[in-house]
Formats: C-alpha cells, sequence, structure tokens
C-alpha cells in the first residue's frame, strides 16, 4: 500500500492558493487509494495534535518561535517512528524543503519534493532558502513542478535531477457560476461600469511578480485607459491605486467560492506576471469562460495562449500594449468565443484526475 508522509506549510485552514493546491492533490490521492498523513507546518498559533481525516491523518505541528524544536519534536511522534512509510513528499515551503531530506533518510523512503512558483523563481537567488532548496532537490527521486519553463531553473541547481511536470488542476463540475451569481454580476455592471468599457479583473495577491504596474503603465501608454473598467481584488502594494487613470473598483481578498460572480463581471482576467507558477485564478477564470489576458510567465505558457486569450511575452511592455489593444478592440462575439475555447480547454486538458493521475505515476515510479 501507498503511505505518505506529506510535508507543508499550506494547508487548511490556511488560506490561499497554496493551501487550496494541497488540499486539492492530497484529497485526489487519498481518493485514488493512498493514505496520506499530512503534517501541517503551521505558523499559526495551534496545539500540536494528530486527527484523523478521510485517507490519513493530519498531524498539526505549529513551527512558533522555534521551528527547529517543531521539526525536532515532528520526528518523535509516535505516529510517525511507527508507520511505514513509503515516500516522503515536501511541498514547498522552506521548512517542508528543509525536514524532507533528513526525514527521508531517517525513514528509508524516497523523496518527492513539489515545487510551487515562488520555491524556484525566487529560491535560486534567495540567500536565505538557496541551499536548503538545494540540498532537497538533490536528495529528491523526483521533482514535480506546475510549470515546464521551471525545469530548466530546477537543473541549474541539480543537473542530474529527474523532474516532472504536474500542471494544476480545476474540477469544473464543482467550479461554476450559479443563475444567482450571474444575476448579482449583471446588475453590479450596470450599477459601476460605463456601457462600452470591458471590465478586466486582476484578482488574488497582487504583489510585484504579478506584474500590476506594469500592466497599467503599458494600459496608459496605449492610450486605450477610457475603453476599460479595472476591478481589482486582493491585497495591493502601495501606490497602486493612486496610478490608476481608469475607473476602477476595488475589492478586498475574497475565499475562493466567493469569486464566481467576481468573474462573471469581469470581461477579462489579466495575468501579467513577471514570473509565477499556475495561478490557480488563470485556471478558474478560464474554466468559467472568462479569456485571459496574460504574459507566458511560468505555468500560464502553459495554459494561456491566442486562442483563449491575448497574450505576451513575460516582461515585454511593447507585447503588452499589444494585447491590451488587441482586447480593447475584441468584439463581444470574439471574446465569447475566446472564453469558451478556454472553458473547453480547462475540461480538457486540466482536470483533477489528470492531475492526480501525474502525481500516481512519480509514486509508482518511485516505490522501492
Amino acid at each position: 500500500m501507498t503511505r505518505v508522509l506529506w510535508l507543508t506549510e499550506h494547508y487548511p485552514p490556511s488560506k490561499g492558493g497554496m493551501a487550496e493546491s494541497c488540499d486539492r492533490i492530497v484529497r485526489g490521492l487519498r481518493g485514488s487509494g493512498a493514505e496520506v498523513d499530512v503534517a501541517h507546518l503551521t505558523r499559526r498559533n495551534r496545539p500540536w495534535r494528530t486527527e484523523h481525516e478521510h485517507g490519513g491523518l493530519l498531524l498539526t505541528a505549529p513551527l512558533g518561535e522555534d521551528p527547529e524544536h517543531a521539526l525536532r519534536r515532528l520526528l518523535t511522534a509516535p505516529t510517525v517512528q511507527d508507520r511505514a512509510y513509503t515516500h516522503i513528499v515536501a511541498f514547498g515551503g522552506i521548512y517542508a524543503l528543509l525536514a524532507g531530506p533528513v526525514l527521508a533518510s531517517l525513514l528509508d523512503a524516497p523523496l518527492i519534493t513539489l515545487l510551487r512558483g515562488n520555491d524556484i523563481d525566487t529560491g535560486v537567488f534567495s540567500v536565505r532558502r538557496r541551499a536548503v532548496l538545494a540540498d532537497a532537490l538533490r536528495a529528491s527521486a523526483r521533482i514535480c513542478v506546475v510549470a515546464r519553463s521551471h525545469i530548466p531553473l530546477v537543473r541549474a541547481l541539480a543537473p542530474d535531477a529527474t523532474v516532472e511536470f504536474v500542471a494544476n488542476s480545476v474540477d469544473t463540475a464543482q467550479w461554476q457560476v450559479l443563475p444567482s451569481e450571474r444575476e448579482r454580476a449583471a446588475a453590479w455592471r450596470a450599477a459601476h461600469v460605463e456601457p462600452g468599457r470591458r471590465t478586466l479583473g486582476l484578482i488574488g495577491q497582487l504583489k510585484s511578480k504579478k506584474g500590476v504596474g506594469f500592466l497599467l503603465d503599458a494600459l496608459r501608454a496605449t492610450g486605450r485607459a477610457d475603453r476599460f473598467h479595472l476591478v481589482l481584488v486582493g491585497e495591493l502594494e502601495d501606490g497602486v491605486l493612486a496610478a490608476l487613470d481608469s475607473p476602477y473598483t476595488a475589492l478586498p481578498f475574497r475565499e475562493r467560492y466567493d469569486l464566481p460572480p467576481v468573474y462573471a463581471a469581469c470581461d477579462l482576467v489579466a495575468l501579467p506576471s513577471f514570473y509565477d507558477g499556475m495561478p490557480n485564478v488563470a485556471l478558474e477564470a478560464a474554466a468559467l469562460g472568462v479569456p485571459l489576458l496574460a504574459s507566458d510567465a511560468g505555468g500560464l505558457g502553459d495554459v494561456a495562449d491566442d486562442r483563449i486569450g491575448f497574450t505576451f511575452r513575460a516582461g515585454d511592455a511593447h507585447g503588452c500594449r499589444a494585447a491590451l489593444d488587441r482586447a480593447a478592440r475584441a468584439t463581444d462575439g470574439e471574446l465569447a468565443a475566446l472564453g469558451a475555447a478556454a472553458a473547453a480547454r480547462v475540461a480538457k486538458d486540466f482536470t483533477p484526475a489528470a492531475e492526480t493521475a501525474g502525481y500516481r505515476a512519480v509514486l509508482a515510479a518511485t516505490a522501492r
């Protein structure tokens, strides 16, 4: 039987895309018959405890003020010592990557390292994280990435590494816009958006790598700022709102299942990232039939092209301006066709079944 010890700093009740992805992958593996014990290296002030979940255990290990103590104490937990694990998985984050090689060696199980965007994009240039990252990569029987463009970055630190691309997914059977949500979106547009303007959504943790300022500069340079109403949802850096020339609506961060009315109110969703993993926002928007205005950064290059939106090379200001201009001139019919193609692509190529099968194949290939 496949029995996995899964190390992560990102798992519910933690919030954000990393926790959502981790939960989705673990549920998929458990549903496929693997037993997965999750060691949640949480930064929250929570008690140590072990709980039974469907398909495995949840070990809550608060890092607190002394992460080294937390990791050493995890090793002494009876459940970790007594269960015969076939694999150790490190799901991103510095402490999971730090603990992974040690636990894999002591528990005599192959290490699988799952890298998210920032783990490798900035980790290779981080004075604090690079050595930990390099050690984990060299110790790994397999390394899984969510963007094909991350494979050369991995091999820059671990030339002999075996790297697998396994895409993120979205369950389109559960991820839909309800009629009431679509009505709310239409009512909001009627009240807030001038006729003839395109709504352009920027959604999520809108930090430096996401290229928000870059997009706003490009929009200003096109002279078409009057064609768009921006919908900004999430955490914004200081000064972003002051730099806006277009009408806008700014909303606080929202949980995933509060977002369908927001997506339904958008003509396009923008992801102008300089670098990235495979953002959940890209798959969520596309699955709901919203065209993407996106760079080819990271996993965006594996999801988006001009058949489902308006794309450009990451960091290419001229290309971004051209994409914005094409989006501004697109007809309602053209946007609808792009959105339908986006939904069809996600439903075909980015399914939970395919994601789970990818990770099961990795576990099978590394089993002793």
